[in-house]
């Protein structure tokens, strides 16, 4: 009992001193993966590569937005200054 009590003060301490994890998109995605793998009974396999493609849509949204941004941003700047060079050329 000791033993376990030990362990789960140590486990309990790292838990509370860690950052939080930033996985966007993940949760639910991995839903998703998980059933439709479930369906083809693969449940976790399913769940995995959910959780990948739903980061990876939720990083695309992300970027998405900053360019939106960014755009009105310009539109912004240039009715206040005509003269107003665009820093991001390269787009």
């Amino acid at each position: 009992m000791r033993r376990f009590l030990i362990a789960v003060g140590v486990l309990g301490g790292v838990a509370l001193s860690s950052p939080p994890a930033h996985a966007l998109g993940c949760f639910s995605g991995a839903i998703a993966g998980a059933i439709a793998g479930h369906m083809a009974g693969h449940g976790v396999l399913g769940a995995a590569g959910g959780c990948v493609a739903g980061h990876a849509y939720h990083k695309h949204q992300l970027n998405q937005q900053a360019y939106q941004n960014r755009d009105d941003y310009l539109r912004q700047r240039q009715q206040v200054d005509p003269n107003f060079q665009n820093p991001w050329n390269n787009r």
